[in-house]
């Protein structure tokens, strides 16, 4: 039964083989980033100017080797094309009692936005007798990433505009950092990082976008709201047994900039796309 069918099959004419749609010739442009090429924030080594598939390697490097890793690969067509991209990747490594748990996360534009990385997040739960102490981690946070905007609410908040990270007129150092870190947001300080209409706080878009749905078009807002056009924010959640240690540790990397960017491009090439295959019906002008 089977070879009569392959040999049908092989009988028919080129004209009645089903045929794949050709997918939509994209020319990626590549989406204005907030961070300089100088200041250019990083998580694990994945920033605003990783493209998927880097960042794929990279996860693929951090979780190699164990065994119970859960990993999501969220994949997308462009338009109405055949092609489709990596929109989104988590890799998560459960906690236990001898192992710190960890979740790996990044969402992509599409390809005509060069398929960039706008979202970066990373959470460690550490392992009780893994937990580092909050000063630790402090000094490990400020020689990566320098000083930071403001400190507050187990927090510390990078915010950048033109390329700089942007200052509310405190200069932190290691003791103040750690100082601050367990208090509240010192209200006056966190105003100054608003727009002059009062809107924009940084502080609340970051809270915002951690629980939304990462996806380009759920974000685009906020990144027009904010008062900045990036921002990285490390929360360090103190343990429960021993205060001045850390249980865990958040990191979230956010490129407003590169968002409004992206969709920008992204809005473009699907208007082209969609004229390419469905071109407007050519009038004729009658003979007077």
């Amino acid at each position: 039964m089977l070879r009569r069918a392959l040999v049908a099959l092989l009988a028919m004419s080129p004209a009645a083989l089903p045929t794949a749609s050709p997918a939509y010739d994209i020319k990626p442009k590549t989406p204005e980033s907030a961070f300089a090429a100088k200041l250019r924030p990083d998580i694990l080594g994945i920033s605003s100017d990783s493209s998927a598939g880097s960042a794929r390697a990279i996860f693929d490097s951090s979780f190699k080797g164990r065994t119970d890793t859960r990993t999501d690969i969220q994949q997308q067509k462009f338009g109405e094309s055949a092609l489709s991209y990596t929109a989104a990747l988590v890799f998560s490594f459960p906690p236990g009692a001898k192992q710190t748990g960890e979740v790996l996360s990044s969402a992509f534009s599409s390809p005509a936005s060069a398929n960039r990385a706008y979202f970066v997040a990373r959470s460690l739960t550490f392992a009780p007798d893994q937990q580092p102490s909050k000063a630790e981690m402090i000094k490990q946070v400020m020689d990566k990433y320098g000083a930071p905007t403001i400190v507050g609410d187990q927090h510390l908040y990078y915010f950048y505009r033109g390329g700089s990270i942007m200052s509310v007129g405190v200069k932190y150092k290691e003791a103040t950092a750690l100082e601050a870190i367990d208090k509240p947001l010192d209200p006056r300080t966190a105003l100054k990082l608003n727009a002059a209409s009062g809107r924009g706080s940084c502080v609340a878009a970051v809270k915002r976008v951690q629980g939304k749905d990462k996806s380009l078009v759920a974000l685009l807002d906020e990144a027009k709201g904010a008062n900045c056009e990036g921002a990285l924010s490390v929360q360090l959640t103190p343990s429960t047994a021993a205060p001045d240690r850390v249980g865990n540790a958040q990191f979230t990397l956010l490129d407003f900039k590169g968002m409004i960017s992206a969709a920008g491009i992204d809005d473009g090439a699907l208007t082209a796309e969609k004229n390419e295959h469905n071109p407007a019906p050519k009038g004729s002008t009658p003979k007077l």
